[in-house]
């Protein structure tokens, strides 16, 4: 089972776009696929029909009970092979409680131990806050890509994701591959393209070979209830992120790992 977290400090990326996105174009091609939503905003929760307002069970049963089965709490999708481990609003009370409960930051990794022969891959949508949840993602995840809106505010607040990953990483036990996912690109404006070439100067190979175009198709998919691949396959940012995922899968051993700055 491979474990893909989807993080970034900053909201508006496209991290649940690409959740969605790239699970569902592995469930297509018959994977067996989870997506984690550790966001108390609920969006991944909701693109399937939910309301994280109001759910009973979610992942947040997993940090307050630590004889929570995980397999308890996943919920189908209308895609079959896709299944949902939802969020609730209540996420976001995390933080107040992390010092009273031992072990917060490793309840994802101990959870997905649990289901490890039910899914070949797992991917985590994380909030744009470094706390409980995103560090969770972090110490789960053996592959983190990094969302970036190819516009210049975007970029400070992925200064700011490469600091804290730093800080992460020295206290895990392992080595993580990370891969920097310029989106919402529009290569007619002078800002995108300027964007880019610096996000490309910073992190070089880091980055990933496939740009996200802006495309209204995701909003469409998404007004549909249907993962982007199944709603419209030829789109131009399906066809974007089927290419993203053919580095992810045939090129995954050129992948750097993150070194710590």
């Amino acid at each position: 089972m491979q474990v893909w977290a989807v993080a970034n400090q900053k909201g508006g990326v496209g991290k649940t776009t690409s959740v969605v996105t790239l699970a569902g174009l592995l469930a297509q091609q018959g994977h067996r696929v989870l997506v984690v939503d550790l966001d108390p905003h609920g969006s991944l929760t909701a693109y399937f029909g939910h309301d994280p307002d109001t759910m009973r069970q979610s992942v947040y049963d997993l940090f307050i009970n630590p004889h929570q089965a995980a397999s308890n709490l996943l919920m189908p999708t209308n895609l079959p092979n896709l299944i949902l481990l939802p969020a609730s609003s209540r996420m976001a009370a995390l933080e107040r409680q992390a010092g009273q409960l031992d072990g917060m930051g490793l309840v994802m990794q101990r959870a997905l131990a649990q289901v490890n022969t039910l899914f070949d891959y797992v991917l985590i949508d994380s909030p744009p806050i470094l706390g409980v949840a995103m560090i969770n993602a972090l110490v789960a995840c053996e592959l983190l890509l990094m969302p970036v809106q190819t516009e210049f505010l975007a970029i400070k607040g992925l200064m700011r994701m490469s600091k804290s990953l730093d800080l992460v990483l020295k206290t895990r036990h392992q080595q993580l591959q990370a891969l920097v996912l310029p989106t919402m690109y529009d290569r007619r404006t002078k800002s995108s393209i300027q964007s880019l070439r610096i996000i490309r100067a910073e992190f070089g190979e880091r980055v990933s070979h496939a740009l996200i175009p802006i495309d209204t198709q995701f909003r469409n998919a998404s007004s549909a209830g249907k993962v982007p691949s199944v709603h419209n396959h030829l789109a131009r940012g399906v066809q974007a992120y089927d290419l993203l995922l053919t580095q992810l899968q045939r090129k995954r051993q050129q992948i750097p790992q993150w070194q710590v700055g």
